[in-house]
């Protein structure tokens, strides 16, 4: 069977694992291109776009695809609409492989927003300290709020167009630790966090950090999928990608 992972996450690394060497299975991992120095993989990978739902539709067709596992990131919604879209075009199976979005619990000062504009306003007109932490994209929409100063952790270089005047750029890639959450937001005298609802284990230190120090959280929630498939954890999501395999 030849199975196409639509990747970048945690999630995709674990299971382009799981199937490296597989004897029924030929996977391959696809990255979008958006981070600039992808973790190697023990299966094949293309990195780049495809071209929009007829590109894919193409690939699908060119290289046989059985199944397409959408291991994307929460937030990458147009690639799952596309991979929606394009799996119903050639009857390819599709499963989504996804973590599950982190739960508010006692103590967490959540202020739920829809997208990123949204967290600009939530901030306020007063002078914060944010520790933002939603990756590089979508950092422009801070520009509307120049009064807070930012430290924003990243992986890649973001644009410097996109980036709010008063910042400072810290790079760094998870999982982070509780003890060093909390001493970062110490150590940079943090008011406010802003991130993203990705859920997963790597990053929810700093949920807990800003639980622990009382403080608030901009949490910006994943947008909303198709009704497809979907599996939250390794072993049910290879258990479906098996029972494909030994379906006649």
């Amino acid at each position: 069977m030849n199975l196409l992972i639509l990747g970048g996450t945690t999630e995709a690394s674990r299971l382009a694992e799981r199937l490296a060497g597989h004897t029924k299975i030929a996977a391959t991992l696809s990255y979008a291109g958006r981070t600039e120095a992808p973790a190697r993989q023990p299966i094949p990978i293309r990195i780049g776009g495809f071209g929009g739902v007829d590109g894919l539709v193409a690939y699908l067709r060119d290289h046989a695809i059985d199944m397409v596992v959408d291991a994307t990131h929460p937030f990458a919604a147009q690639m799952s609409e596309h991979a929606v879209a394009a799996c119903a075009l050639t009857g390819t199976a599709l499963l989504v492989f996804s973590r599950a979005p982190w739960q508010r619990q006692e103590g967490d000062r959540w202020i739920e927003v829809a997208d990123n504009a949204a967290a600009a306003a939530a901030l306020g007109a007063t002078p914060r300290r944010v520790l933002m932490t939603i990756g590089r994209l979508g950092l422009s929409a801070f520009l509307t709020a120049p009064q807070h100063h930012y430290l924003i952790r990243t992986i890649d270089p973001p644009d410097d167009a996109d980036v709010p005047p008063d910042h400072r750029l810290l790079y760094a890639r998870g999982p982070f630790t509780l003890a060093d959450e909390l001493r970062l937001m110490r150590e940079e005298a943090v008011d406010i966090v802003v991130t993203k609802n990705s859920g997963g284990a790597a990053t929810y230190a700093k949920i807990a950090a800003a639980r622990d120090l009382a403080l608030p959280v901009v949490i910006v929630q994943p947008p909303a999928r198709a009704d497809v498939p979907t599996c939250h954890d390794l072993d049910a999501c290879m258990a479906v990608i098996e029972a494909h395999v030994s379906a006649p």
